[in-house]
């Protein structure tokens, strides 16, 4: 099967299997604030991650690219909800239009339509720096993601099988390249351990991609004749994985998806310790089934009710909500007691004082 085809079974496999949804985001609630002494007009949405001001924590993730005139068509559109509401857009992986020059208009048109946005250049952790520096010329990106798929490799019937020197390029590529580097999960979580290895080696912006979402173990198992059904249920679900990442004492910003479909999710990624929160299927299934228009509505409504919750919990800024008290129950909590990370230090936060 050729790489442009398996992009299109993606996107289909990505709509048709859904989202799982068992992100963790349900065991948690907030310490409601009766006196928040806030005002919704003076709520700001700006953050930054690492080097990067953002107008919003609301991105789009990377989902697709290099599958021809379905998968343009698609960036496009997505593009064009990031111009309307200045946020920032990846695109999925490049290597499609490294290997085959025809593709690279399917990831370029982000940037045709969204000139002066912020956009994420993207590739796997097999890339070199030289690969890295190409695909970031290619869109004029102000960053490049690079992802890490074991999960997907091993269940994908023609996936790598060879995961060996990952962090040593990861590395290589944070020390030349001239634009600042995400590394993301895409869908399996990252703990401590992943989040400390990344840190050491210099990376700032690190995007926790947590079970919950999109699960790539699904749609790579729907390719597959003998399917590895023990991969269908493996990952650290989003909000735990957020939570171990903050707890590894915060040199890197980090951004939280997996799951993440609404205000709601997003308000409770900030809470957990993210700066950005990340939206992929969802947003795909609204750009494929109702098209642009509803979906550049919706991400207004997502941004204007982040606003009414973060004025009911006294936040008028992203970090703000760092500080906002929130109690961990069930999978979550005991998920996180057995990794040796203390909830009290989200539950006895003191909220911002005014």
């Amino acid at each position: 099967m050729s790489r442009a085809q398996r992009k299109l079974d993606h996107v289909q496999h990505a709509i048709s299997t859904g989202q799982s949804r068992c992100h963790g985001f349900q065991d948690i609630s907030f310490v409601h604030q009766s006196l928040p002494n806030t005002a919704l007009q003076d709520v700001c949405l700006k953050t930054q991650i690492g080097e990067l001001f953002l107008s919003s924590p609301i991105l789009i993730n990377a989902m697709t690219g290099g599958g021809g005139e379905q998968t343009e068509k698609i960036n496009e559109g997505l593009a064009l909800a990031a111009h309307h509401h200045g946020i920032a857009m990846a695109v999925g992986s490049q290597m499609a239009a490294l290997k085959d020059m025809n593709e690279k208009k399917s990831f370029q048109v982000v940037r045709k339509v969204n000139p002066d946005g912020i956009v994420f250049a993207n590739l796997g952790s097999e890339a070199t720096i030289e690969q890295a520096n190409r695909a970031v010329s290619m869109l004029e990106a102000n960053a490049i993601q690079i992802h890490l798929n074991v999960i997907q490799e091993l269940t994908m019937p023609e996936g790598d099988r060879d995961f060996t020197g990952a962090l040593r390029r990861i590395e290589t590529i944070v020390q030349q390249c001239d634009v600042p580097v995400i590394v993301k999960e895409v869908g399996f979580g990252m703990g401590q351990e992943t989040i400390r290895s990344l840190e050491e080696i210099g990376v700032t912006i690190i995007d926790v991609g947590g079970f919950g979402g999109t699960n790539f173990a699904n749609i790579e198992n729907a390719r597959r004749t003998r399917v590895l059904s023990y991969f269908n249920e493996w990952g650290i679900p989003t909000a735990a994985s957020i939570a171990e990442a903050y707890s590894t004492g915060k040199t890197a910003s980090f951004i939280a998806s997996g799951g993440v479909q609404t205000a709601l999710d997003c308000a409770k990624a900030l809470a957990l310790g993210a700066s950005a929160a990340a939206f992929a299927g969802y947003f795909l299934k609204i750009l494929l089934n109702e098209g642009i228009e509803p979906l550049i509505k919706e991400i207004g409504l997502i941004h204007e009710d982040l606003k009414i919750m973060m004025t009911a919990l006294g936040a008028t800024t992203v970090s703000d909500m760092h500080q906002v008290p929130l109690v961990i129950t069930g999978e979550t909590y005991h998920w996180l007691q057995q990794r040796g990370i203390q909830t009290t230090g989200f539950s006895q936060r003191k909220a911002m004082q005014r």
